[in-house]
C-alpha cells in the first residue's frame, strides 16, 4: 500500500476508506494542478519539494461502520513513517513568537496574522492509529475526521470543523470560520447559544468572511452569505458564515482552491506577505497542519482545512494548534486558546 485515507463526514454514521496500492500518490506543486483531477487530496500549508500536495488515486474504496475500521487489512507500519523532528514548543518559545508576530501588527504590516505552535506527547504504549481514528469519530460527531498515511507525508489524524470547499454538481459551499471561545460549566450542555462574543472575535471572523467574498467574486456572481452564527466544535465554539454558490464550469476548482487557500483563518492579511512571514518566523514548521485534505471528485467534493490535528510517529504524537492575532490580542489569551484547541487531540490520547 502506498497511500491510505480513512474519513468520516460530519454527522455521518459510516466511514470511507480509500487505498492506493499501485504506483505512488501523485505529487503536485500547486493547487492549480488540481484542475480536472480527482482523488483524495492531502495539501500542506506551504508547498515544497519535500512536502508537496499529494493526490491519492484510490484503487480500492469501501464504506463501513466506524468500529469496522479496526479490521482494515494490510495496514502500513507507522513506526518512523514521519520526517518530523521533535519541535515541542515551550511557553517561552511561544512568547518570543507572539512578540515577533504582534510587533508586525502594531507596525501596521498586517491586518491579521495567525500564530501556530506544536507540542509533543509521548506515550509508553503507542496507540494504534485506527483506534485513535475510532475514538475521534465517537467523541466528535460534528467534525470531519480523517486518518491519512503516505510515505511522503507520514501519518496524520485530524478532527476539523472547517470546510474549505464542498460541492455536488455545480452547487458549492464554503465557510468563514474564525473566533474561538471555550465552553465551561452549564454551557457544555448546549450549543454555545449563551456566548457573548468579544469585538476581537467578531472582527477576526469578519476579516475571513470579507476575504472569501472577494475570492468568490473572481469566479461567480451567483453566491449568497448567511451568518455569522455560533457553532460548536468539541468544547469550543466559533463564529461561522456560510457561503453557497454555483459555478458554470467545475474544471477550474484548482484555481478556486489557489485563491482560497490559505484563508485568513489560518494565515493572515495581506495573504502572501503573512504566508511568507509565517514560514520564515514561526518556531515550528506547520507541514500538513493548516493545509487541507479530503475527496476531490468529478461529481462530489469534500475538502476540509486540516485543523486540530496530530502527526503520528510511533509512540510520539506531534499536536498542532494556532490562533488569529489582531492588534489588541494578548499573549495570555492566545496561549490559552491554543491550549484549548490542543485538548481536541489530547483527549483521544488520554481515553
Amino acid at each position: 500500500m502506498t497511500g491510505l485515507a480513512i474519513f468520516r463526514l460530519p454527522h455521518a454514521s459510516e466511514v470511507t476508506c480509500v487505498r492506493q496500492v499501485k504506483g505512488t500518490p501523485e505529487e503536485l506543486r500547486s493547487c492549480q494542478e488540481l484542475n480536472g483531477r480527482s482523488g483524495f487530496v492531502v495539501a500542506p500549508f506551504e508547498v515544497t519539494p519535500s512536502q508537496p500536495i499529494l493526490l491519492i488515486h484510490p484503487d480500492y474504496t469501501e464504506t463501513m461502520a466506524v468500529d469496522d475500521v479496526m479490521h482494515i487489512p494490510d495496514m502500513p507500519s507507522f513506526e518512523g513513517s514521519s520526517v518530523c523532528t521533535n519541535v515541542s514548543g515551550s511557553r517561552g518559545t511561544y512568547a518570543i513568537d507572539f512578540a515577533n508576530f504582534h510587533s508586525q501588527l502594531s507596525l501596521g504590516f498586517f491586518q491579521k496574522i495567525v500564530l501556530a505552535r506544536c507540542t509533543d506527547v509521548k506515550v509508553d504504549r503507542p496507540l494504534p492509529p485506527l483506534e485513535l481514528f475510532r475514538r475521534a469519530c465517537m467523541r466528535y460527531p460534528r467534525m470531519f475526521i480523517a486518518l491519512v498515511w503516505t510515505e511522503k507525508s507520514g501519518c496524520w489524524l485530524t478532527a476539523t470543523p472547517e470546510i474549505l470547499l464542498e460541492g455536488v454538481g455545480n452547487h458549492w459551499r464554503t465557510i468563514a470560520l474564525a473566533g474561538t471561545m471555550q465552553l465551561e460549566g452549564e454551557q457544555l450542555s448546549g450549543e454555545g447559544e449563551t456566548i457573548t462574543w468579544s469585538t476581537k472575535n467578531i472582527q477576526e471572523q469578519r476579516i475571513v468572511a470579507t476575504y472569501i467574498t472577494e475570492c468568490l467574486e473572481q469566479f461567480t456572481s451567483d453566491f449568497h452569505e448567511e451568518g455569522p452564527c455560533t457553532v460548536r466544535a468539541a468544547n469550543l465554539v466559533h463564529l461561522r458564515s456560510d457561503f453557497t454558490f454555483s459555478l458554470s464550469d467545475n474544471g477550474h476548482i484548482g484555481d478556486l482552491l489557489h485563491a482560497l487557500h490559505p484563508t485568513p483563518a489560518v494565515c493572515g492579511l495581506p495573504k502572501r506577505a503573512a504566508h511568507h512571514f509565517i514560514i520564515h518566523n514561526e518556531y515550528a514548521s506547520r507541514r500538513y497542519y493548516s493545509g487541507f485534505m479530503g475527496m476531490l471528485g468529478t461529481e462530489e467534493t469534500h475538502l476540509y482545512v486540516s485543523l486540530r490535528c496530530m502527526n503520528i510517529e510511533g509512540g510520539l504524537y506531534h499536536l498542532y494548534a494556532g490562533g488569529g492575532l489582531l492588534k489588541d490580542s494578548s499573549e495570555e489569551m492566545e496561549w490559552q486558546e491554543t491550549e484549548a484547541k490542543l485538548q481536541t487531540m489530547r483527549k483521544i490520547l488520554e481515553k
